[in-house]
């Protein structure tokens, strides 16, 4: 069973995930994950999406989630921030993504987008066996589909 270290566990996040999808290498990208792997994205108030390694029922395979990425968007992922533990395998991260829209994307009129992630992972046999991805979009290039409801409401202060 093999182990990372806490410098295995943020290369494994930084440079053999992220950096393979930054350079739309797929099947690299694919590589860091176990075959039964489950991906869950959380936005707001949106529905939840998952994909998973071995699809059953509606969901899509992993694959579909970055398709659908590098097929519409040239990524940056930086200013990683990282909450490391070796003994239970997990890694979560927090970093700041920009999506700039490629020519061809349906979403060229939004502009680029900034987000704000945190990215948890749990690891086994030095692969990733979920990935739980959170996201704010506080630039959303003023359309207001996605954006949270707002609940609970703020706090006003007397």
């Amino acid at each position: 069973m093999a182990r990372l270290t806490r410098s295995g566990l943020i290369d494994l996040c930084e440079n053999r995930y992220f950096g393979n999808v930054v350079s739309a290498r797929l099947d690299a990208v694919l590589a860091c994950f176990t075959p039964d792997t489950v991906v869950v994205i959380r936005h707001g108030d949106n529905p939840e999406r998952r994909f998973l390694g071995r699809p059953e029922g509606d969901a899509l395979h992993i694959s579909e989630f970055w398709k659908h990425l590098n097929g519409n968007f040239d990524a940056r992922f930086e200013d990683y921030e990282h909450v490391v533990d070796t003994e239970q395998q997990r890694i979560a991260s927090t970093f700041l993504v920009t999506l700039a829209p490629k020519a061809q994307s349906p979403y060229v009129s939004r502009g680029t987008l900034r987000l704000k992630n945190c990215n948890l992972f749990w690891v086994e046999d030095g692969l990733i066996a979920r990935m739980l991805v959170y996201y704010s979009n506080p630039d959303t290039g003023g359309d207001p589909v996605g954006k949270p409801s707002g609940y609970p409401p703020a706090r006003r202060s007397t």
